[in-house]
This record gives C-alpha cells, sequence and structure tokens, in this order.
C-alpha cells in the first residue's frame, strides 16, 4: 500500500495540479504542500497541523479523507517524534493533578443525584426521630387531676334557659 504522501502526490499529477496550484487551493504554504508530499513531517511542530493540512489537502483534491487520516496516523505512529503528544509542560505529575484527573472524569449528574438522596434520607431520618419524640411526650401526662367547681356555689348544674 502506497503512503500518504505517495497518495497525495499522485492525486496531483492526474488532475495536472502544481504545487503552487495545491498551496493557494488549500491555502498551505507551498513548501509544506512540498513536505506532505515527500512525508517529511518533522517539518510540522505538531501532529494537530499533519493531521489539519493533510485533510485539507486530501479535501481539495476530493479524495476520501477518513481513509487518508487513518493511513497518517497509522505512519505517526512508526515515527520517534510523532507516536505519542508531547508533554504540556516538563514538571512531573502530583497528587493534586492526579485528584484533579479524577474530579475531571466524575460524572457530576450521577454524583449530584447520589448527594441528594443522601439529603433526603438523612432529613426524613430525622423527621421520624422528632415524630415519635413528639408522640412519647404527652403535654397532658403531667398535669393533676381535674376538680369541678361550679361557677355559682349551688349543688346543681345550672339549667339551659327557654
Amino acid at each position: 500500500m502506497s503512503t500518504v504522501a505517495e497518495q497525495l502526490r499522485a492525486a496531483r499529477e492526474a488532475k495536472n495540479l502544481t504545487v503552487e496550484q495545491v498551496a493557494d487551493m488549500t491555502k498551505l504554504r507551498t513548501d509544506h504542500v512540498r513536505a506532505l508530499e515527500e512525508g517529511r513531517f518533522n517539518v510540522f511542530s505538531a501532529t494537530i497541523y499533519i493531521r489539519g493540512s493533510v485533510k485539507a489537502y486530501a479535501k481539495s483534491l476530493k479524495l476520501d479523507e477518513k481513509v487518508l487520516l487513518a493511513a497518517l496516523t497509522e505512519e505517526l505512529g512508526r515515527t520517534e517524534k510523532f507516536s505519542e503528544p508531547p508533554p504540556l509542560t516538563d514538571q512531573k505529575k502530583n497528587f493534586v493533578d492526579h485528584a484533579a484527573m479524577v474530579v475531571a472524569k466524575l460524572n457530576w449528574k450521577v454524583g449530584f443525584a447520589g448527594v441528594a438522596i443522601i439529603v433526603i434520607a438523612v432529613v426524613a431520618g430525622f423527621s421520624l426521630l422528632a415524630w415519635k419524640h413528639h408522640q412519647k411526650s404527652d403535654p397532658l401526662k403531667n398535669l393533676p387531676p381535674a376538680v369541678y367547681s361550679p361557677a355559682n356555689s349551688g349543688d346543681t348544674l345550672p339549667l339551659p334557659k327557654k
């Protein structure tokens, strides 16, 4: 199977286009177009620029971008410079970095739902305890026995008026 560089060059030559014409069509620099056709990917500083340039090149020549990008990924995986993404900093990762990664990977919707369920359970438990405590404390329990004393010092109850 031919390399990405060979496929790009063959497609350009099949359409009778010059490197300058492809550079104008894709808005890429001519030296980058030549580097892509020669497979010199080390001209580019990062993989993202290579992938974007190959995608623009393939789109302008009406080639299958997905197939070319898949082949490009395979080719770049065999190179030393582009096999892994470059580190963003030279510092070593510490505990805070690892903790931040774990927190970033959490599904907050599930976490909030779990916290809400726990809060509801705690509120329900305290409500149940308060209700049971209220049931045990009868306000009439400590009252002395009631004694009837009539309002008009007679021995009988007053009769209703007609």
